[in-house]
């Protein structure tokens, strides 16, 4: 069975996942216009008509920009948990004609062959949340927004074949950037955004599992750089005894696959059945 995803956007200025299988098409988060949403899903061949939910993680402008616009023009359900949807009623125009779906954060959705489980993540939002998505065997999970990862989350997420793993900034860019201190100090803090040293500490502790690729996600366009997310994760995890390379490098036992995203344009499929 298919099971596979692309991340069509993910960064400080827009983010969006899509993740389907034969029977089932979802869409995380709208956080760029309905336009460009649009124009992403052209280039891995699908439209907005085709999909069956939208699911949202957070508030956050940078995860609900296009929600109203886009949802409305293909009447897509949205599912969101209850304070994340009073956030949305203050924010997104005509959000009463949305197609509103409500979830407790922690239960699983059932979408046919394809089951979605919310966790609880730590990130200055109403009620902020990251996804698992099982279908047959393979797990896919999404973690994002998020200032720590608990030992619980840890254990959670060590059961997937795909993390989806934010590594937002470079702790000294972030401080020698032109942000105000306060800004700073709020995505430094627990409930901000994880730095490429935090997620790949979180990362190695969750190598205990089955994962063998994870994605470099939600990178700040001001202070970070692919190349220097990759180049601390890789080092940090060769120092706990990793190898690191990229989708078809042959890896041991011991091995992890570092893929990249991107803030313009989507990453290339990605099935699940060759995690």
């Amino acid at each position: 069975m298919t099971f596979r995803f692309t991340v069509l956007a993910s960064g400080s200025t827009g983010n969006a996942l899509l993740v389907e299988n034969r029977e089932v098409r979802l869409l995380v988060d709208a956080g760029l216009s309905g336009k460009k949403i649009e124009g992403l899903l052209a280039e891995r061949e699908r439209d907005g008509s085709k999909i069956d939910g939208i699911l949202v993680t957070h508030e956050h402008s940078d995860h609900i920009k296009g929600l109203g616009a886009f949802a409305r023009k293909y009447r897509i359900p949205v599912y969101a948990n209850e304070k994340t949807w009073g956030e949305i009623d203050r924010l997104v125009s005509k959000s009463e004609e949305l197609d509103r779906r409500t979830f407790r954060t922690g239960e699983r959705l059932d979408f046919g062959s394809m089951t979605v489980e919310s966790f609880e993540v730590s990130h200055d939002a109403a009620e902020p949340v990251g996804f698992r998505f099982h279908s047959g065997d393979q797990v896919l999970s999404l973690l994002t927004d998020t200032g720590y990862v608990s030992d619980k989350l840890k254990t959670l997420l060590s059961d997937s074949d795909v993390l989806i793993l934010e590594a937002n900034h470079d702790v000294e860019m972030l401080r020698a950037g032109s942000y105000p201190w306060n800004v700073k100090r709020r995505i430094l803090g627990d409930s901000g955004h994880l730095s490429n040293d935090a997620a790949a500490e979180a990362l190695c502790d969750m190598l205990t599992g089955r994962i063998r690729r994870v994605y470099m996600a939600h990178l700040s366009r001001h202070h970070n750089l692919l190349d220097l997310a990759r180049l601390t994760m890789t080092n940090i995890l060769r120092e706990r005894g990793y190898e690191t390379g990229t989708l078809g490098t042959k890896l041991g036992t011991k091995g992890i696959a570092l893929m990249d995203t991107y803030y313009d344009r989507p990453t290339a499929w990605d099935d699940l059945l060759h995690a």
